[in-house]
């Protein structure tokens, strides 16, 4: 364990303690945070205190980070939904429901597992954790996702997103009714200071800009094409919540009775990039799940 230290600024006076460190150590989420102070790791002027604690002024805290637990990443045999695949990439249709790569809390079933049953090799260059993940779409969300068998892919196709020349096209149903056929949503994203747990629009956080155009419209809720300029986490999510128009079935930045489909209704429906080795342009597309359709369904029985 590593300890820190701190002294509590005059504009933290009265600032719970478990928000303030979360605050300090955004590397880390809340509920972490309230394991270190319910385990005694955490103390204010050397004594120990309850996540509720209200610091004040010049309080000195004192904290012990645990080492991180280490766990090992196995091959699984999961079905995976490939459309594309040669020695130096795939491109997979995840489901929704599956985790991209694990972590602690989800150590199997995620698509890694399923990608190094299947591949003899893939990039490490993220760690075996994230073993060929260029880049991520949220659990809940389906669609499609670029995986790199080698380094120089990897490397190859992350300079194409950092440039913004990879085309990503979503499909969603939002709440509300959108008046105009075309938007742009252009701004930044970052980790809500009153939920660590939450992304949200703050002034320091990184430029994040959406497009999108209105697919067809119902009596409550419109079914959307999103593209993406940047990829930010639940960027689509956050913000559509942001102009008045959360996604179905995400009670996380939505209203918490909304449809029950297992998760938001947003699917990545199209990728599109220069092929690292060949310089080819490549454009995939699929369809969105069931549950996305029996959605679009009910909804035009309903209205």
């Amino acid at each position: 364990m590593t300890q820190q230290n701190y002294k509590v600024l005059p504009e933290q006076h009265h600032m719970r303690i478990d928000k303030l460190l979360a605050v300090i150590n955004p590397e880390y989420s809340r509920s972490q945070i309230q394991s270190w102070i319910s385990q005694k790791f955490v103390t204010v002027n050397e004594k120990v205190v309850k996540p509720n604690y209200k610091c004040a002024e010049g309080d000195k805290l004192k904290w012990k980070v645990p080492e991180k637990e280490s766990f090992s990443v196995e091959g699984e045999d999961i079905s995976l939904s490939i459309l594309f695949e040669d020695e130096d990439l795939l491109v997979v249709n995840k489901p929704a429901g599956m985790v991209v790569h694990p972590s602690l809390g989800h150590q199997r079933g995620t698509l890694v597992n399923a990608l190094l049953f299947h591949c003899d090799h893939l990039s490490e260059l993220n760690g075996i954790e994230r073993a060929g993940i260029v880049h991520r779409i949220d659990k809940d969300t389906s669609g499609l996702l670029i995986v790199a068998k080698n380094e120089a892919t990897h490397i190859h196709l992350a300079e194409q997103l950092v440039a913004k020349k990879v085309e990503r096209i979503y499909e969603a149903i939002v709440h509300g009714v959108i008046d105009h056929e075309n938007g742009l949503v252009d701004a930044p994203i970052g980790r809500d200071p009153k939920d660590r747990q939450k992304m949200g629009i703050v002034d320091q956080g990184k430029p994040a800009i959406t497009h999108f155009h209105v697919l067809k419209r119902f009596k409550n809720f419109t079914h959307i094409k999103c593209q993406l300029e940047t990829g930010r986490t639940h960027q689509i999510r956050v913000h559509m919540k942001y102009i008045g128009h959360p996604l179905a079935g995400d009670p996380k930045y939505g209203p918490r009775k909304t449809f029950d489909i297992g998760g938001q209704a947003l699917h990545a429906r199209s990728i599109g990039f220069t092929h690292p080795t060949t310089k080819e342009w490549m454009h995939f597309k699929a369809e969105a799940p069931s549950k996305f359709k029996e959605l679009l369904t009910q909804l035009e029985k309903m209205y």
